[in-house]
């Protein structure tokens, strides 16, 4: 990775937004395993993986299903955030 000096950003400056940037992701990442997780254990199984929100919807639980419609919004709202970062 290459650090540029900017006359408007000190180094420092420069160095310390790139590390939180990449905090930012780190903690994004975790986000996101602990959204695909809790969705897993709310349906019972990985196949909303690929079947999509519409499988969380034939959850019979009221719990389960208001849970993993909870973590799945999460799931999408770090998705964005990961896709603006990058």
């Amino acid at each position: 990775m290459r650090l540029y000096y900017c006359k408007a950003l000190p180094f420092t400056s420069a160095a310390m937004a790139i590390a939180q940037i990449k905090n930012l992701q780190r903690r994004l990442g975790n986000l996101e395993q602990e959204a695909v997780a809790e969705i897993s254990r709310a349906c019972g199984h990985d196949l909303w993986q690929s079947l999509g929100f519409d499988a969380l919807d034939v959850i019979e639980d009221p719990d389960r299903r208001a849970r993993a419609n909870y973590y799945y919004g999460q799931l999408q709202t770090v998705r964005e955030l990961s896709e603006a970062l990058t």
